[in-house]
């Protein structure tokens, strides 16, 4: 009995020292959040609901439009764009675009996610939606359906304009929806490159992209409003995290601030579970072109484990027992259950392909077979 409160009492010690460390951290800042993009869990925050300028941080919902644009087919990376006057007349970080020129959505994305282009921004929104009043009502529609309670858009670029403001919390959730959309780590994880055939130089804004292991994201931000802000997304072991720092005194604060939430996570955490279309085993067939279907899982069931309790994740899987033909890939035939200490995921298990219903000749010369054998 004695040996068995010890050992509780060890693991109260070390969780305790944990939440210590993070209540502990250092942060400049008016507020901070830290999740874990696959799933979402936060995994640590303060004052993540509070309405403040976020500046060029509001491009991450600027190039979530125009990737989701390229996903639907509505542009590709190779349309051109033309430089309005307006564009042109963008100050703060530009690529310095001159009106009429022409430039493919590819190096407006390049210009944007590194060198925070606010003329990139209006060229591009211009583009998508013919003006950029048009283009953030659009932001604002797109931040409604992702549950971002706490944000208006007056801007594309994220200039400082009265009304314009959003939340640490809201931040991460339009970061987690970007990232849906791999291809925009061909941009966000540039250290240096160029535009116009090499006649200007880019250099990324987020320092974190060279200096910290894993960084691949994602937007700074920074005016006399809003201070120094940024959205870091790194990936180590599978793992993605995303930390939001809005409003800290300096620049180098904010890089600080984003890597001591980066390493918390990390040091403390980690993802356990099965992954989509991995195997969850094989159910029988009746009456069936084949004996067996392989059964998947539909979907990600991953879950946050604190690192001290990585012992306590339980894995259930339950199977139909048997199923008839025809099956359609995707039909239900099952559910995996993962459950930690601090709650559960399900995700149904499914059919990895179609099998159609065996034929009566076939199962005649099945039958015939069997008889002569």
């Amino acid at each position: 009995m004695k040996k068995i409160s010890a050992s509780l009492l060890a693991v109260v010690l070390i969780f305790s020292i944990i939440i210590k460390d993070a209540a502990a951290m250092e942060l400049n800042g008016k507020s901070f959040i830290l999740i874990e993009c696959g799933t979402g869990q936060v995994l640590y925050e303060s004052n993540a609901d509070e309405q403040l300028s976020i500046a060029s941080v509001t491009k991450i919902m600027t190039m979530l439009l125009t990737m989701e644009a390229i996903a639907r087919g509505e542009i590709t990376y190779d349309s051109i764009v033309v430089a309005s006057e307006r564009a042109k007349s963008m100050g703060g970080s530009t690529i310095f675009l001159d009106t009429g020129e022409e430039m493919s959505v590819d190096d407006l994305l390049k210009g944007i996610a590194v060198a925070s282009g606010n003329d990139a921004c209006v060229a591009i929104a211009e583009h998508l939606s013919g003006t950029v009043e048009n283009f953030v009502a659009v932001m604002n529609n797109r931040a409604k359906e992702l549950g971002m309670t706490n944000t208006n858009f007056v801007t594309c670029n994220g200039l400082d304009a009265d009304g314009h403001y959003s939340s640490a919390r809201d931040v991460a959730i339009m970061s987690r929806e970007l990232l849906k959309h791999e291809d925009i780590f061909r941009y966000t994880t540039i250290w240096m490159d160029s535009l116009r055939d090499g006649k200007f130089q880019l250099a990324n804004t987020n320092k974190l992209i060279r200096f910290y292991a894993g960084a691949n994201g994602l937007k700074t931000g920074s005016t006399s409003k809003a201070k120094n802000c940024i959205s870091a997304t790194a990936k180590r072991d599978n793992m993605q995290l995303c930390a939001v720092v809005l409003g800290s005194d300096t620049s180098q604060l904010r890089f600080n601030a984003a890597s001591t939430l980066l390493n918390y996570g990390f040091n403390s955490f980690s993802l356990s579970g099965m992954k989509k279309g991995e195997s969850a085993g094989e159910v029988p067939i009746k009456k069936g072109n084949a004996q067996k279907i392989k059964a998947v899982l539909s979907d990600d069931c991953m879950v946050i484990v604190n690192k001290i309790n990585a012992d306590s994740v339980k894995k259930s899987v339950t199977l139909v027992e048997s199923v008839e033909a025809p099956v359609k890939k995707g039909d239900k035939l099952g559910e995996i259950t993962i459950t930690t200490e601090t709650g559960s995921r399900v995700v149904d298990i499914v059919a990895d392909d179609d099998v159609e219903k065996i034929s009566f000749g076939k199962m005649y010369m099945k039958i015939l077979k069997k008889w002569t054998a």
